[in-house]
């Protein structure tokens, strides 16, 4: 038999997800695209509250203030391009009234502290090594804000930095909640803009200073997200138009891996369910006010408060 594909070797873990479970997902766009999934299965999950980040000490950065209930203050901000921003989230958070800024980022920093301290599975998707250090302040930041580059100096992160980074989170998670089974990954996006053989150097670094911390840990896991898209999904018609990003079938196809391993198979039935509900809702009928919609209308709701009255933590 011809092979088409070189596959990545599969095992379900143990400590499944299932909808008693509450996943907190941080990290790169990719950490989106899965939160997504888990967003339309109506699994209990709280995606990137500060947005994306990309890489450990971002990461590091936002679970240190909220374990230590760090809150923000008018120093932690700056105004700039007419409206308020933080180094340490990302700008689809910034606000022109620095009031309503700050109190966005501590309703965040409160939510964040809340999931940590309760979640049942914390994945993490790392997506790069490469990081910019701002000057003034001697920090790394998560998001540069188009200020002026010269303000930054851009370096990229050792080995033994990204896992003393990962290390540190994962003592502060395990602080708060020791139960908690921790998922890391690398993400499958590309980051060109630094050059095709900065990225490779930036993946090389991560995949080593992750793999030090989870062949040493207790309930810290990898999944190969990174590696399905490099072997299995070794072809452009897997990317979207920029050839950088996965498209939806090659989300899709990591998804169904990522299930295989993590998702409880107790779960599929009721997936099944919620799958059906979710195309009726996005059903656009020719005539709203029809008998047939208002009876297509009628089984989609028996059909959730069916969904709901055994699994009371579902919401649509």
């Amino acid at each position: 038999m011809i092979k088409l594909q070189t596959k990545i070797a599969l095992q379900p873990e143990k400590h499944q997800i299932d909808y008693a479970s509450k996943v907190l997902l941080l990290g790169s766009c990719f950490a989106t695209n899965i939160g997504e999934k888990f967003d339309y299965f109506k699994f209990q999950h709280l995606v990137n509250p500060f947005g994306i980040s990309f890489h450990p000490i971002a990461i590091e950065t936002l679970v240190t203030r909220a374990i230590n209930e760090t809150y923000f203050t008018e120093d932690d901000i700056f105004y700039h391009n007419e409206q308020w921003c933080c180094f340490e989230a990302h700008s689809a958070l910034s606000v022109i009234e620095k009031e309503v800024y700050l109190r966005i980022l501590n309703e965040r920093l409160i939510q964040l502290n809340e999931y940590i301290k309760s979640a049942s599975h914390i994945i993490f998707t790392y997506g790069t090594s490469w990081v910019y250090r701002f000057i003034e302040t001697d920090s790394i930041v998560a998001n540069c804000y188009k200020v002026p580059q010269k303000k930054f100096l851009k370096e990229l992160l050792s080995e033994e930095d990204i896992s003393a980074s990962i290390d540190n989170v994962i003592i502060l998670i395990q602080s708060v909640n020791s139960e908690v089974n921790v998922i890391t990954t690398v993400s499958p996006v590309r980051h060109i803009k630094d050059g095709l053989l900065e990225n490779t150097r930036s993946k090389a670094q991560l995949i080593t200073g992750l793999h030090k911390e989870v062949l040493s840990k207790n309930r810290i896991y990898y999944f190969p997200s990174y590696e399905i898209m490099m072997d299995e999904l070794r072809d452009y018609r897997f990317y979207k138009e920029d050839l950088i990003h996965p498209n939806n079938t090659a989300i899709s196809i990591i998804w169904e891996a990522f299930k295989e391993v993590w998702v409880s198979s107790s779960t599929h039935e009721i997936q099944k369910e919620i799958s059906t509900i979710q195309r009726g809702l996005l059903h656009k009928p020719f005539n709203k006010e029809s008998l047939e919609y208002q009876k297509f209308l009628k089984s989609i709701e028996h059909k959730i408060v069916s969904i709901q009255s055994k699994y009371p933590k579902i919401n649509f």
